[in-house]
């Protein structure tokens, strides 16, 4: 897996030139249309406040449906757009990360809002952005100073700094990409049988959905009263 992943990180800014799209105005636009809504998802606000009501007002128990839910959303995507094999592979990673990006950024919006943050705050929408890295990458990227602070004190931080938009954006989707890059070449390389790559890749994306939903659910304590 080293060498996957050293692989992977050569990579990476290939799949940037190949979808240059796939930069901070993707992460941005992935976020804005997981928190609003899109196609047949409804709003993460909304769709948590269901949950809420499910559980009976229970908000952990309304937070673990919320990444339940996401983390078969996630498995189903990852499957469809990992069928295919080595011949469709660079198409596929785009459709990938858009998916998975979407699918997080929904969950973590889901929690957020049922721990009180506000997701019109843009401290707020930093702050989910930053829990799509998961708990080791914020960790590292905190003690490197490439980060100011994880995804809680960037919620809570006592101003808005506009600065942090564009660089969060960025490191999301360049480890998004690298993420996903690095997953193609063990389904497709190391498994040239489509189906399986199929697979492999949804369980791939619904573990990775699990981790980021348990470490915002660890993270993003509860705000406010509801």
């Amino acid at each position: 897996m080293g060498a996957i992943s050293s692989i992977s990180k050569r990579l990476a800014p290939r799949v940037a030139d190949v979808a240059p799209g796939l930069t901070a105005s993707f992460v941005r636009e992935a976020l804005r249309r997981a928190i609003e809504g899109v196609g047949p998802l409804p709003p993460a606000a909304k769709a948590a406040e269901a949950q809420l009501e499910e559980q009976h007002g229970d908000i952990d128990r309304a937070i673990h449906e919320v990444i339940e839910n996401h983390v078969r959303y996630a498995g189903a995507q990852g499957f469809v757009t990992n069928m295919g094999g080595l011949v469709t592979a660079a198409v596929a990673i785009p459709t990938n990360i858009t998916g998975l990006a979407l699918i997080e950024c929904r969950m973590v919006a889901g929690i957020a809002h049922l721990r009180g943050y506000d997701l019109d705050d843009s401290r707020v929408r930093n702050a989910i952005l930053v829990c799509l890295l998961g708990d080791e990458t914020v960790s590292d990227m905190v003690k490197k100073k490439k980060l100011p602070a994880p995804p809680m004190a960037l919620a809570t931080a006592p101003s808005y700094d506009p600065g942090l938009d564009v660089s969060v954006s960025g490191i999301v989707a360049a480890d998004l990409i690298t993420k996903v890059a690095g997953k193609r070449l063990a389904t497709t390389v190391g498994r040239r049988v489509p189906v399986v790559g199929g697979v492999v890749g949804a369980g791939a994306d619904g573990i990775h959905a699990w981790r980021i939903g348990r470490y915002a659910d660890r993270e993003l304590l509860l705000r406010a009263a509801r």
